[in-house]
């Protein structure tokens, strides 16, 4: 017989290709958590992993049956999710993801709304980068994410919350006149600063910018806007900002900003969920909050 807990933990050893981080995820002891791990190979008849001292692969089978049990993992929680759906979001946990070029300038005005406006919510959040939010989303492991559209994946559901547009970030004390307007072309004359590999922000900059076509552009790469904006400050080269970061990050350094001639580049902020959860309408009033609580930074923004 197999049951649901052998399926969880063989999927976390799986996910973790380690059975120390997969035992404290699933919040058991290691030797608990091999013990459930050997009984569903008993149960199957097959191998289904190869330890080492290197770590865990999994066999041609397991890998089969990893895909298998993480679909039913997720209907589980689907079904659970659909328990839910019938109260209101106000109650019970919601692991939530949002990318690093957000979680800094969107958190601090929503949190506490949320604690406001739904008390007994418990709320789980999580920092990293939207290939890794969407693969946890889809893993059943996450149950919201916050972050740039599109998304593009059968099985996510997606809903647009607002434009964020781009402005050209230079130190303050280059000397531009203020009627001019921003271009690509601009930027060939300085050398851009750009978030680090995997960060959507910096596809969405390189995609405007056409700078793939480009050879002698030297582009630096860093974790954080605010890492950027700081060099920028100091003389080391331009970059593009997003509207929802510019009333934070102008006061922490002294830099000039730029609008964009029309079109101006934007990306679109939104959220994403599983298309099988039940808790859409759920999500699209944490939606309603979400852009409430930016309101503000986005009209000031927008002004510049």
């Amino acid at each position: 017989m197999i049951t649901l807990r052998q399926l969880r933990y063989f999927e976390a050893v799986a996910r973790t290709g380690n059975f120390g981080e997969a035992a404290n995820q699933c919040a058991v002891t290691q030797p608990a958590l091999s013990m459930q791990i050997q009984e569903l190979e008993r149960a199957l008849d097959m191998r289904l992993m190869e330890r080492s001292r290197r770590g865990v692969t999994l066999t041609e089978p397991g890998r089969e049956i990893a895909r298998r049990a993480a679909r039913i993992l997720t209907g589980v929680r689907d079904i659970v999710d659909f328990a839910r759906s019938q109260g209101e979001l106000a109650a019970g946990p919601l692991h939530f993801g949002v990318i690093p070029s957000i979680a800094p300038y969107v958190l601090p005005a929503l949190l506490p709304r949320i604690h406001e406006a739904m008390p007994d919510l418990d709320l789980h959040l999580r920092e990293t980068q939207t290939q890794q939010l969407t693969r946890e989303l889809i893993d059943g492991q996450l149950d919201l994410l916050l972050l740039a559209l599109p998304v593009e994946h059968p099985d996510i559901e997606t809903l647009k919350l607002f434009d964020d547009r781009f402005l050209l970030a230079m130190p303050a004390s280059r000397r531009i006149d203020h009627a001019i307007l921003a271009t690509p072309e601009l930027l060939e004359r300085d050398r851009l600063l750009l978030l680090e590999e995997g960060h959507c922000l910096r596809e969405q900059a390189l995609a405007f910018c056409s700078l793939r076509r480009i050879d002698n552009f030297d582009t630096f790469g860093a974790s954080s806007l605010s890492t950027i904006v700081q060099m920028v400050a100091n003389g080391l080269g331009m970059t593009l900002l997003p509207e929802l970061c510019i009333t934070l990050e102008e006061r922490r350094a002294d830099i000039r900003l730029m609008r964009f001639a029309e079109p101006q580049p934007k990306r679109v902020i939104g959220l994403a969920w599983r298309r099988s959860s039940p808790r859409r309408h759920h999500y699209a009033e944490l939606g309603a909050l979400i852009t409430a609580a930016t309101a503000a930074q986005m009209q000031a923004a927008a002004r510049l």
